[in-house]
């Protein structure tokens, strides 16, 4: 190559193989475990850092330059002669592993471990990818540890590039490895992938058959609404489906005689009694075009903000709701509530695979809705597919809840304005909202394992509603900053006292002070216990103990000279 003679790369060339020999004698099998680290070399990698360190590049520019001609001479040599099924393309994993110690120390550019994997990703098929993602998803923390500010621009832009590649029907799982590397990589509160602006994936386009069959013929000696729909071609405007349903009867415009009055007032009486009926079970056919309109508004939800779309999208939601009712409640009469995985599942396999791994593809497979008019009566069957649409619709709901203005006064102070909307929800469509969101949540909660899949789904949508909070705010930093030591020294100490036990009063409150039966007392007089054990303190008194005082009593009776000092004598008596 056109590097070759140039003194600095062609000394970090013949250092990296000597460090690639050497990962070969630590890695005898190949393969991308072990990780390498700077100890498994006992000291080789310093070799390169006094090539370094001894002038080989003028400045740091220079000498990151030669290394990283260096390490992409080598990797391009091995890219173009190993397949990536072969033992020996582990030197390509050895050598990002050796990339991966220079750029800590730091000896090269910080991003270009990841340069090498988005070339090595452009490389490969997707099963190539998958192999190389293995190697990512090992070497995760390590990657990430160290000089991620220079290095997560160039991991999006090789993520969103394969995401690109991948199908998101054939490769859901994939697509999952994928995401969950990035949000395991970057931090909590990046602003990566927010959507700051709030816009909407518009371009998600729901294509199904707007115009209904022309080409079944009916039966003979049926009624039903195709034989009396047609109107004559001097009439402007022809009945639509929906207003043919509100009709009595099979009548259409344009083939009605006058009836007498007579007849007209039954015909209303016979309205009345129906309005007090449940409402009939919505026809497929009839629905297939409202309910596949919905899409429209799911990927762009501010259209209901006029009354022109909101109608028609809270009628179609309804018929919805309906007839997934039905549908359920047909399914429980004949116990045939089952998921579409385990309905059609054929009796005899013509597959060798065991169980596992016809659940594990089933479970796996997510492709776009089928809108065929065809296989909609199977769609709706499909209890996964009615509660996939149902979820759907407790986003918008919710989304249509946080316009209410209880909920818009929790946002007023809030910063970021793009993601705010001037409409506030009138009171007719929140009772609306409500009620429909209650009916929803009921019948997620049926069947098998129904609470725990809506309690699930509820705790999603609760957390989302957060997400939304903090990104009105203008996603401030989730990270905290660290407590200094003197708050933390203080805090420890106040819960070391709190914690700490309590010491016990001398004098317990409301006790009686023992001091007097310590042994303390003067020599030749009791003390302590000896007082307690007296006679006079258990012994019945005589009758001469009595005298004694009755004696005195009436001295200091006659003794008294006034009336005051006889009567309180006379009180001290009694």
């Amino acid at each position: 190559m056109s590097s070759v003679g140039i003194a600095s790369v062609d000394a970090f060339t013949t250092s990296l193989k000597k460090l690639l020999e050497r990962s070969n004698e630590l890695k005898p099998k190949g393969g991308i475990e072990p990780a390498l680290t700077a100890t498994s070399f006992n000291g080789d990698v310093e070799t390169i850092t006094q090539r370094a360190e001894g002038g080989l590049a003028a400045n740091a520019q220079d000498h990151y330059a030669a290394l990283e001609t260096a390490c992409r001479n080598i990797f391009y040599d091995q890219l173009a002669s190993t397949s990536i099924d072969d033992t020996s393309f582990s030197q390509i994993w050895n050598l990002l592993d050796i990339v991966s110690i220079l750029s800590d120390i730091p000896l090269c550019e910080p991003g270009l471990l990841f340069w090498l994997v988005e070339e090595l990703l452009d490389s490969q098929t997707i099963d190539g990818c998958r192999i190389v993602f293995d190697y990512l998803d090992s070497r995760r923390e390590r990657l990430t540890a160290k000089h991620f500010k220079q290095k997560q621009l160039i991991i999006l832009r090789a993520c969103n590039e394969l995401l690109r590649r991948l199908s998101r029907a054939e490769d859901t799982v994939f697509c999952g490895r994928v995401f969950i590397f990035m949000f395991q990589s970057f931090p909590l509160g990046d602003r990566s992938s927010v959507n700051l602006r709030g816009e909407y994936h518009v371009e998600n386009v729901t294509v199904f058959e707007r115009n209904p069959l022309k080409d079944v013929a009916p039966m003979e000696g049926s009624t039903s609404v195709m034989d009396v729909d047609q109107a004559p071609q001097n009439v402007e405007e022809a009945p639509t489906a929906s207003k043919n349903l509100s009709l009595p009867g099979n009548v259409g415009d344009g083939s009605v005689t006058p009836q007498p009055a007579e007849n007209v007032a039954k015909t209303v009486k016979f309205d009345t009694q129906e309005d007090k009926s449940p409402d009939p079970e919505p026809d497929t056919e009839s629905l297939y075009p409202i309910f596949w309109s919905l899409q429209d508004v799911f990927s762009q939800p501010t259209r209901l903000f006029e009354t022109a779309v909101f109608e028609p999208f809270k009628s179609g939601l309804d018929l919805t709701l309906r007839k997934f009712k039905a549908v359920q409640q047909h399914q429980q009469s004949r116990g045939t509530s089952k998921t579409s995985a385990e309905a059609h599942r054929p009796l005899k396999r013509k597959r060798t695979c065991t169980d596992s791994d016809q659940e594990d593809l089933a479970s796996s497979f997510n492709p776009r809705y089928l809108t065929s008019r065809d296989l909609f009566s199977l769609e709706i069957s499909d209890l996964a597919f009615r509660r996939h649409i149902l979820v759907q619709s407790l986003i918008l709901v919710d989304f249509l809840l946080s316009l209410t203005p209880k909920a818009k006064k929790k946002l007023e102070t809030t910063s970021n304005k793009s993601v705010l909307y001037a409409y506030t929800l009138p009171e007719e469509q929140i009772k609306w909202a409500n009620d429909i969101r209650n009916e929803i949540a009921a019948y997620l909660q049926q069947g098998q394992e129904g609470k725990f899949y809506y309690r699930m789904v509820d705790t999603v949508l609760s957390r989302d509603k957060n997400w939304v909070h903090w990104k009105a705010e203008g996603c401030p930093l989730i990270k905290q900053p660290p407590i200094r030591p003197e708050s933390f020294i203080a805090s420890q100490t106040g819960a070391q006292k709190t914690s700490a036990p309590k010491r016990i009063r001398p004098t317990p409150m409301g006790s009686l002070d023992l001091n007097f039966l310590l042994n303390t007392g003067d020599e030749g007089q009791a003390h302590g216990l000896e007082i307690l054990k007296k006679p006079a303190r258990y012994r019945l008194p005589t009758v001469e103990d009595f005298k004694g005082p009755i004696m005195e009593d009436e001295f200091d009776m006659d003794m008294a000279k006034t009336e005051v000092e006889k009567e309180s004598v006379a009180v001290a008596k009694a």
